[in-house]
Formats: C-alpha cells, sequence, structure tokens
C-alpha cells in the first residue's frame, strides 16, 4: 500500500494542544485533511480491506480533531470505506485500487476506484444496502484509469 499526500488539501487544525505546540517553538507538521493511497492487485480483497481500515486508523482520528461524535463517525466510515474496498477489489478494472478519504468539515467523503462497470443492484450486493443506510449520498463517475470510482458522503 503505498499513502500519497494529496496536493493543495492543508488545514490547520486549532485546538489548545495545537496551539501549545505552536507556542513550545516545535515545528509539528501541517494536518492535511486528505489522504490518497493505491493498494496493489497482488492483495486480496480481505488483505485490501484490512489496509485500508489501517490507514484509516492512522490518520483519520486527527482529521476529526474537535468533532463532537468523533468516534461514531469513524467507525462509519471505516465500515463504508470497508465495503467499497471489498466491491472495488472483487470487480477490479486494472492493476489494483486507488483510493482517497477527504474530511471537509461536514462529511468523510470515501472515494474508491477503479472498478469495472457500475455498481451492482443492491439486492446483489448486501454490503451496499448497509453502505446506502450510513451514508448521507453516494455516487460513481468514471475514474482517469479507464474504470469507475465509486463515492460516498458520511456525515460528520
Amino acid at each position: 500500500m503505498a499513502i500519497i499526500p494529496a496536493e493543495n488539501s492543508t488545514t490547520s487544525w486549532h485546538t489548545a494542544g495545537a496551539a501549545a505546540r505552536q507556542e513550545s517553538g516545535v515545528a509539528w507538521p501541517t494536518v492535511t485533511n486528505s489522504c490518497d493511497f493505491a493498494i496493489g492487485a497482488e492483495a486480496s480483497p480481505a488483505e485490501a480491506v484490512q489496509q485500508a481500515r489501517d490507514l484509516l486508523a492512522m490518520f483519520l482520528p486527527l482529521f476529526l480533531a474537535g468533532c463532537e461524535m468523533a468516534g461514531a463517525v469513524a467507525e462509519r466510515a471505516a465500515d463504508v470505506l470497508a465495503e467499497l474496498v471489498d466491491l472495488t477489489a472483487r470487480r477490479s478494472a486494472g492493476a489494483g485500487l486507488s483510493g482517497r478519504v477527504v474530511v471537509d468539515g461536514a462529511h468523510v467523503i470515501v472515494s474508491v476506484g477503479d472498478m469495472a462497470g457500475r455498481l451492482p443492484a443492491p439486492g446483489e450486493e448486501p454490503g451496499l444496502q448497509r453502505v446506502r443506510r450510513l451514508v448521507a449520498d453516494m455516487g460513481q463517475y468514471d475514474g482517469d484509469r479507464g474504470g469507475r470510482v465509486t463515492w460516498a458522503a458520511v456525515a460528520a
């Protein structure tokens, strides 16, 4: 798995802890509000799901700092990401998959590509029914690498 910092997506998180660190004179890295990732084709769907969950667990708590319901939001986002990664890994259009997680203050937006074809009917993929219950909105668009990218927005 590769973690690719997203360009032009830095956010300064102003909390009491951040202010204290700034006053200490120690140079702390800025926190970005998005993270891109890639998982190679050699990963099984189960391995891809675990890698994506591990990645999310590393940075989502930082992105949700100050969110009153951070734990519940993170849990819903992890469940949504796992379902989308599993679905995409099983229906991949090419070599591996790519994804992005963005926190915009109101939502955690998860996108995963490159799926061969459109989303299956909910009855065909029960996991999609669960995703639809957990998200504010979801959809799909043509990706840059020839497949489809599926996205979902979890309310924060």
